[in-house]
């Protein structure tokens, strides 16, 4: 009697544990996200030729390959001490919609964040100072997966504004201006 409750206890557990980790194994997709993993990822991100530091902020837009990326997690400010122009404290950010061991497309978007708290408030200022790396497609770890890094990010220089054609115009209009005074 004994080893019959026995075998049938381990018998339930066995399922229970095999079920656990089969559903680990589907469940939500995660991406470790740091800019700087040993050798396999490096990707440092300057503005105006220096390597930017927590007045930035990244965050990864993630999704389905050739599908739309949206923002998952939130900004995370780069470092300001000798690994500036990297952020390593973006922890695990989940991936919507994707399960684990599948692919989905990545990229990290930068902004200051005196531009606004998110990413599309920066955009929307057309001031400058935002930039994105270009997409990568990776397989996403999650459950008994461990969780992908962002190997084969690429480091990018943030955008710096060009000045509006009709203020060129108007500075070279001056500058003749300025000349012909002068003759």
């Amino acid at each position: 009697m004994h080893a019959t409750v026995f075998s049938t206890s381990m018998k339930t557990l066995t399922l229970f544990a095999g079920l656990a980790l089969s559903s680990g194994c589907f469940g939500q997709g995660t991406v470790y996200f740091s800019t700087r993993v040993g050798a396999t990822v490096d990707a440092p991100v300057t503005y105006f030729g220096e390597l930017v530091d927590s007045r930035f902020l990244g965050q990864l837009y993630v999704g389905a390959p050739n599908g739309n990326l949206a923002p998952s997690g939130s900004g995370t400010p780069f470092r300001s001490d000798a690994g500036r122009g990297y952020i390593t404290s973006g922890g695990l950010i989940e991936v919507p919609e994707i399960v684990a061991g599948e692919f989905a497309q990545v990229k990290l978007v930068v902004w200051a964040g005196s531009l606004g708290a998110t990413y599309a408030e920066a955009v929307a200022k057309d001031v400058g100072g935002v930039g994105e790396s270009s997409p990568i497609t990776i397989r996403v770890g999650g459950g008994i997966i461990p969780p992908a890094t962002l190997e084969g990010l690429r480091g990018f220089e943030i955008s710096i504004p060009e000045p509006p054609s009709a203020l060129l115009g108007c500075w070279g209009l001056g500058l003749l201006w300025t000349l012909k005074r002068r003759r």
